[in-house]
């Protein structure tokens, strides 16, 4: 049997990255902003941040309007520091998302 499948062309990706620290309550505002206006078309959502004035890696994934964040390890000594996001949803506003994540920079 050879069935057809249908592919959602409005569903794409994209991955951001900052190399400055980002600054925390920025970025948690900013992505309450945006859950609560595109929550429904966020599939899925997950990144590695440089927090301004931390040495741990923060954790951020969600799906939808369902976000957690959670400390990692300490920066290995000597590594890059850059701050990475990956959504993967509907119709994607890549500049709005783009411009908004650079916005949080500290």
């Amino acid at each position: 049997d050879h069935h057809d499948h249908q592919h959602d062309d409005t569903i794409g990706s994209l991955s951001l990255t900052l190399d400055q620290p980002i600054h925390l309550t920025k970025f948690e505002n900013w992505m309450a902003d945006l859950r609560a206006n595109k929550g429904q078309d966020l599939l899925r959502y997950k990144g590695i941040l440089d927090v301004y004035g931390q040495n741990k890696r923060l954790a951020i994934q969600g799906v939808h309007m369902m976000m957690e964040g959670s400390a990692l390890a300490d920066w290995p000594e000597g590594a890059t520091r850059q701050s990475k996001l990956v959504f993967i949803g509907r119709d994607l506003d890549r500049d709005a998302l783009r411009e908004g994540f650079e916005a949080c920079r500290a």
